[in-house]
């Protein structure tokens, strides 16, 4: 599989690299943002790590290129813990962040996490009858990660995608934002992990939803969320 790295961090881009290749990815390294664009546009990549702040152009900005064209997923690394600066990765696309500094091992094991999310996610698309579900002028279509509302198409992040077919497929139940996160990231779900109503917020601007009064994801305080029309 083929990982995009880039950071300005000699250093650390390195150190990635070279975990990386121990596991048998195929690394494509850049020291700055500008070069790597080159690279989205003409390689296929699986996945890619990006860090925050970068000269020229920073990772917020390349994640935003990388998401007007593809889908695949992308961890940020930040210098900064402040939760501003996760949310606004989730916001514009991001899969997932690491706090520098970081355990190399932990970012392998999120990598992983990622690209096993991805492939399970392909092998249910080529598995299950349906495969497209429509009602209320919302079309998904899970093979080929299509969405459209109302004859308009919906850019979606593979993250965002599966939050919004699981909550189609169960429509009119609730479902929990544990049932949610454990579902679509694979992993355990603490209480203090807003990482859900990020995306959710996402997901209906997306849909240009009326701001506190949505037409589809619907919110059950206390419970979880649900699509009912």
């Amino acid at each position: 599989m083929n990982i995009l790295v880039v950071d300005d961090e000699k250093e650390i881009a390195d150190l990635v690299e070279l975990y990386l290749c121990n596991e048998n990815y195929h690394v494509y390294k850049f020291y700055n943002s500008l070069e790597a664009l080159e690279c989205i546009q003409t390689e296929k990549l699986d996945l890619a790590i990006l860090d925050v702040m970068m000269p020229e152009m920073d990772g917020f900005s390349l994640c935003k290129e990388i998401r007007k064209s593809y889908h695949y997923p992308v961890i940020m690394l930040t210098a900064k813990v402040e939760d501003f600066d996760k949310i606004t990765g989730l916001t514009i696309g991001a899969d997932d962040y690491v706090t520098k500094p970081f355990n190399p091992l932990e970012l392998i094991a999120r990598v992983k996490a990622q690209l096993r999310r991805v492939t399970k996610y392909n092998e249910l698309s080529g598995n299950t009858d349906q495969e497209v579900i429509d009602f209320s002028g919302l079309i998904i279509n899970r093979k080929t990660h299509e969405c459209t509302l109302n004859e308009r198409p919906l850019s979606l992040t593979p993250i965002e995608f599966s939050i919004l077919w699981i909550l189609c497929e169960n429509r009119g139940k609730v479902i929990s934002s544990e049932e949610l996160f454990e579902k679509v990231w694979q992993e355990k779900y603490l209480k203090s992990n807003n990482t859900v109503m990020v995306h959710i917020r996402h997901l209906r601007e997306k849909m240009q939803e009326p701001q506190g009064k949505p037409k589809f994801i619907k919110t059950v305080w206390g419970v979880g969320y649900k699509i009912e029309v």
